[in-house]
């Protein structure tokens, strides 16, 4: 998918809301998460959502660097996270 100036076009992080609630049964997108690549912080609802690959795949803001893949298939899930250095995820109160 691209805009009209043919740079691709993203969605931010909230796009993975849907398909993570499927799997956590927390919000994983107010959780921090903090780039390989470049060390930016931030939610996981910050990161560019790219959907036309076979899956969600997330990039940080201020790198571009792949933090996040998700994809789905009828009987499995695959997450991979190995562009974070960590997933800080909020518990509640």
């Amino acid at each position: 998918m691209t805009t009209d100036a043919g740079a691709p076009s993203y969605q931010d992080g909230n796009a993975l809301a849907g398909p993570l609630s499927e799997l956590f049964t927390v919000d994983l997108t107010t959780a921090l998460t903090r780039c390989t690549g470049c060390g930016a912080a931030g939610p996981l609802a910050g990161l560019r959502v790219y959907a036309h690959a076979p899956g969600l795949v997330g990039r940080c803001p201020g790198c571009g660097q792949v933090v996040l893949r998700l994809v789905r298939g009828p009987r499995a899930a695959w997450l991979d996270l190995r562009g974070t250095v960590a997933l800080r995820i909020p518990l509640g109160s």
